[in-house]
């Protein structure tokens, strides 16, 4: 029996670090048959995870660059269509909470960074992507929302938040006479290196697990999520 994903090309950003959601992602969807197209900031970070997927024998393309600026992100595209000829899926988990101070501490540049590494960066990459997924026949773009009620002191990245549902909801729209889905996923606490470390929990037993992000991304990308778009799925393990 094929693998879900055989035949299919997938672009996912932020994937960095070890211990992280992106790294989750991507050995998933390698798993699941997907050819890769990996992105982070530096060079050295995307490498090694590539590096990692390369050892199972899955097709990866590494590529470094800024998502918050619109050369950089035509670059990564061009790549990548260089390499494989196509896009099926792209997953936009570039991002991540950087500022966390009242709401009057944060500086316009506190404010724009945020926003840019999260939503701008979705953005660019979605805006990229959408004529060759509509040449193509379609495909299926799975951004990273939050979930649960905004929280005090990060009020650039719950607006950067709102704003991907937005974006998620309103590319549905345009995308679905193409046959383009548009679904984001809305993580609780996950059991990242950095969120262990930064947190230091007791247990993480009513905690998310990259696992459980990685399987979601896989069935909103698949034949098995294919009536769904415009949906915002929480994924928040036992409910923290």
């Amino acid at each position: 029996m094929p693998a879900v994903l055989e035949g299919k090309v997938a672009l996912v950003t932020g994937v960095s670090y070890d211990g992280q959601i992106g790294q989750a992602v991507a050995k998933k969807l390698a798993e699941s048959g997907a050819a890769l197209a990996i992105c982070a900031r530096t060079q050295s970070n995307v490498e090694a995870r590539a590096e990692e997927l390369r050892q199972t024998s899955a097709r990866v393309l590494a590529v470094a660059a800024s998502l918050t600026d619109e050369a950089k992100v035509r670059q990564l595209i061009e790549r990548a269509l260089s390499e494989y000829r196509r896009i099926d899926i792209l997953v936009n988990l570039a991002g991540g909470l950087t500022c966390y101070k009242l709401a009057v501490e944060h500086s316009l540049d506190d404010w724009t960074q945020e926003l840019n590494n999260n939503l701008l960066s979705a953005f660019l990459t979605s805006r990229a992507v959408f004529p060759h997924m509509q040449e193509s026949g379609g495909g299926a773009i799975i951004n990273f929302a939050r979930a649960g009620l905004p929280q005090a002191n990060m009020v650039a990245y719950n607006c950067a938040k709102a704003g991907i549902e937005a974006l998620t909801r309103t590319l549905a729209l345009e995308g679905r006479d193409s046959g383009i889905r548009v679904n984001a996923v809305a993580p609780g606490l996950v059991d990242t290196a950095s969120n262990i470390a930064a947190m230091k929990p007791k247990d993480l037993k009513r905690w998310a697990k990259r696992e459980d992000i990685a399987e979601t991304v896989l069935f909103l990308a698949s034949q098995a999520g294919a009536g769904i778009t415009g949906q915002v799925i929480a994924v928040t393990g036992a409910g923290v």
